[in-house]
């Protein structure tokens, strides 16, 4: 079939003028598209468009658009006064409440209403194309067109195809989020499409580290943010977003993948919610905040020694061995194969718990300590102790420092806190490719876009090395014995090979 949206006088009709109806009717409009707006709530859809008529003008006040722009795109919308008065429309976005059964009955009613060769498509974020399709006399016409808030500065769409949408729709709606100024990515109909998918590892592993007690959740936003290179913490993500909302989304994607471990939500989480202590919007949440701001703990006095600290340093590579000893004021560096009998030793396992990689080198568990070297340790150190490390060489290990060089100091865990979470990220990524979900190039774009990472979960996991994400993800798995640890296909098969983790299939 033809293209529709490609036509100079397109209509799109927009059912459902709340938050993100609104961002999608100023979109539609300023990509100079006409826009019929529906809302069955009397004055709603009236108050819409003044609203976005504001936003149009302040964009031309801050010189984003003209203000001739502003105002030819306020008049291209238009008010409907009965549902039928979407006849007109090209492509029909739904844009009500999140529930199935109104969706579908709204979807019943848009079919009696518009041409047969019309486009119907849901902005829904967690419901099946598929299911909202069901009650639809033709199914083949209907598509998911998934923005994100706030729509006028969020730039990715998510394009949906249920089990019997036609590829027709798929590129009409992809050449739509074009014309709306979107980047589109093409994503099959699977719980939480591609963006909610791939954030069920940054917070989720995060909410795991918390609950076995490794690090609190100031420490693992400081190591993620510093070290990691993440725009915002785990911690600070969850309260910005709102417990309410994030805790129930995990809760919905464990159950729609059928309790997959590597989705299990955290009773912490649901604390959260039953104690209203949502985040940012009550005022307190895994943080305090007062006028907006987070009470954040600061960062501990480090312990001072009267003497120079010996120090071992065993298995590093060869970048850590270079810059290590550079960070250390108050340390003495042996270069021996063995450390002396009083050194404070410093290991660097990959995936392994301390008492693993200490008993592997057959190392005295008491002057023992382990750093995490897997994104560098220019901007943050992270030190792991373990229940036999004496207090004594803790503290060593925090005074030997440069006062003004960050490090944090965590309980005994594999992986640490970014090698834990980092390879969980990659794995979760490698197993929407193995599913089909999206190619590998849209995985990555719709992180970058859609969650705001700097590396996609792929291009993460090149950068890390496939081999060593793998290994993290062997030693996380062996330690705990959990299916949620359980390495992807897709990243097994490459890593093995010695691909690229964005290299495609090639189907017989």
């Amino acid at each position: 079939m033809a293209s529709i949206v490609e036509k100079s006088d397109l209509i799109v009709g927009v059912a459902g003028t709340g938050t993100m109806g609104r961002g999608i009717i100023q979109v539609t409009a300023a990509g100079g598209m006409r826009v019929i707006i529906y809302d069955s709530k009397a004055g709603a859809a009236d108050d819409a468009k003044k609203f976005v008529s504001t936003m149009l003008q302040r964009l031309a006040e801050k010189q984003k658009m003209t203000p001739d722009e502003a105002t030819a795109a306020t008049d291209r919308i238009s008010v409907a006064k009965d549902l039928k008065d979407l006849a007109a429309c090209d492509v029909v976005v739904e844009v009500i409440v999140e529930k199935l059964e109104a969706k579908q009955a709204l979807f019943s009613e848009l079919e009696k209403v518009v041409r047969p060769d019309a486009i119907l498509a849901s902005n829904t974020s967690s419901l099946s194309i598929t299911s909202i399709a069901s009650h639809c006399r033709n199914p083949e016409r209907v598509g998911g067109l998934h923005f994100f808030n706030p729509v006028p500065l969020m730039k990715l769409v998510e394009v949906i195809g249920g089990a019997r949408t036609a590829p027709w729709v798929i590129e009409n709606l992809t050449t739509l989020g074009k014309r709306m100024t979107r980047q589109p990515v093409v994503v099959a109909d699977s719980p939480g499409f591609l963006v909610n998918h791939i954030g069920r590892a940054f917070v989720p592993e995060s909410l795991r580290i918390i609950d076995e007690g490794i690090a609190s959740p100031s420490q693992i936003d400081g190591i993620m943010r510093d070290a990691a290179g993440f725009r915002m913490g785990p911690f600070q993500l969850f309260d910005m977003v709102g417990a309410d909302v994030a805790h129930p989304v995990m809760e919905s994607l464990y159950d729609q993948f059928y309790q997959e471990p590597m989705y299990r939500p955290s009773p912490t989480a649901r604390r959260l919610v039953e104690a209203g202590m949502l985040g940012r919007k009550t005022g307190a949440g895994f943080y305090r905040y007062q006028d907006g701001n987070a009470d954040a703990a600061a960062e501990p006095a480090r312990p001072s020694l009267n003497e120079r600290v010996a120090v071992w340093l065993g298995n590093m590579d060869e970048t850590t061995t270079v810059v290590l000893p550079k960070l250390l004021t108050n340390a003495t560096v042996e270069n021996g194969k063995k450390p002396s009998d009083s050194a404070l030793c410093v290991i660097a396992p990959i995936g392994l718990d301390m008492a693993s990689a200490i008993k592997s080198a057959q190392l005295d568990p008491s002057r023992t300590v382990a750093i995490d070297t897997l994104f560098g340790i220019e901007k943050r150190c992270t030190i792991m102790t373990s229940p036999a490390t004496a207090p004594h060489y803790r503290d060593a290990a925090l005074a030997m420092f440069d006062a003004s060089h960050p490090v944090t100091v965590i309980n005994d865990s594999p992986g640490f806190v970014a090698q834990r979470v980092a390879a969980m990220i990659v794995n979760v990524g490698c197993t929407i490719a193995q599913l089909g979900i999206s190619p590998p190039a849209d995985i990555d774009l719709g992180a970058r876009l859609g969650l705001g990472y700097a590396l996609g979960p792929l291009e993460l996991g090149d950068k890390l090395g496939p081999i060593r994400v793998l290994q993290i993800l062997d030693a996380l798995y062996a330690f705990y014995h959990e299916p949620r640890y359980r390495a992807s296909p897709w990243l097994r098969r490459r890593a093995n090979l010695g691909l690229s983790l964005r290299a495609p299939e090639h189907m017989a």
